[in-house]
């Protein structure tokens, strides 16, 4: 009897460890029409822009080009430009993506509370997000422009600004490309916790309030660790949208006083200089800047968050 049992259970383990390999083989069948997709779309344009930031190549003359090796990226590190654009594109990403934050969450808090009008408030808050980032920057060039724009004249009647060109002094320029990137993604952010506030259950708040929690520890011991999952998607997608920002400073300022960012420099490489190989190394270096932000992200801030609900 216990021989026959354990021939039977070494059957069953051949048999597991058939489906098994089988279920692999499937799953590996099934991911190699997408993974190809993703090699196309995206693992070969990543693939040439390295090759081509190894070389430096001509458009003028056509087949002239040369391989240089790192050449560009020793360029691209000892050029003050380089890490000039560095500094902007992480002072412009840490202001707009914690005001963000900030805004977001009490526009998501707002909008999570039940009362009348509740969805036109939440149309309302998402029509700047809805605008072309293109269609938002002009906009906002239109009116800080100097002696024609609406802004300095309302500031001035406060005493605000009355001799500062906005867009034209360094600072201050920033200030402006962040006040416009807030004005039209602090909904995307709050629209992302939303989402995550519907999720936590309401018996959590109940429960909390027979225990006679105030609303500002009910915030801080349930919304916010709960929210802590939410909040690391949105700081994830706005860090990482923030670090490639190219369009605001193009229109606002084509990059002038003080507010380059890394995108505009490769851009202007590739189209004004026709330095291909040089464009593509700053190009390059802003995927990794990019990537390794993000592999912080999850490591550092995803890997608190069990954490930090255990302690909430």
């Amino acid at each position: 009897m216990e021989a026959a049992t354990a021939r039977l259970g070494r059957g069953r383990r051949r048999k597991g460890k058939s489906y098994g390999s089988e279920e692999r083989r499937l799953a590996a069948l099934l991911l190699t029409p997408a993974m190809a997709v993703i090699a196309v779309v995206a693992a070969y344009p990543i693939g040439y822009a390295i090759w081509l930031s190894l070389t430096e190549y001509s458009v003028r003359v056509p087949g002239k080009w040369r391989f240089v090796g790192f050449d560009n990226y020793t360029e691209a590190f000892g050029s003050t430009e380089f890490w000039e654009s560095v500094k902007n594109t992480f002072v412009f990403t840490g202001l707009s993506v914690t005001l963000e934050l900030v805004i977001g969450l009490g526009m998501a808090l707002a909008m999570h509370e039940a009362f009348r009008g509740r969805g036109l408030l939440r149309t309302v808050v998402l029509v700047p997000w809805a605008v072309l980032t293109i269609v938002s920057a002009i906009t906002w060039r239109t009116l800080f422009e100097p002696n024609l724009g609406l802004a300095p004249v309302i500031l001035s009647k406060f005493g605000i600004g009355e001799d500062i060109l906005w867009l034209g002094q360094e600072g201050y320029a920033m200030a402006v490309m962040v006040l416009a990137d807030v004005w039209k993604t602090a909904p995307f952010m709050a629209l992302l916790l939303l989402a995550g506030l519907q999720v936590i259950p309401d018996d959590v708040y109940d429960a909390a309030k027979v225990d006679g929690a105030t609303t500002w520890q009910r915030f801080r011991r349930i919304t916010i660790p709960l929210l802590m999952p939410a909040i690391l998607v949105a700081l994830i997608f706005r860090t990482l949208d923030a670090l490639r920002i190219f369009d605001l400073p193009y229109v606002l300022t084509k990059g002038s006083n003080g507010t380059t960012t890394l995108s505009l420099i490769a851009h202007q490489e590739l189209t004004q200089n026709r330095l291909i190989g040089y464009g593509s190394a700053l190009s390059v270096l802003t995927f990794v800047i990019v990537m390794a932000v993000s592999f912080l992200y999850i490591r550092t801030v995803g890997g608190n968050i069990k954490s930090l609900a255990e302690e909430g």
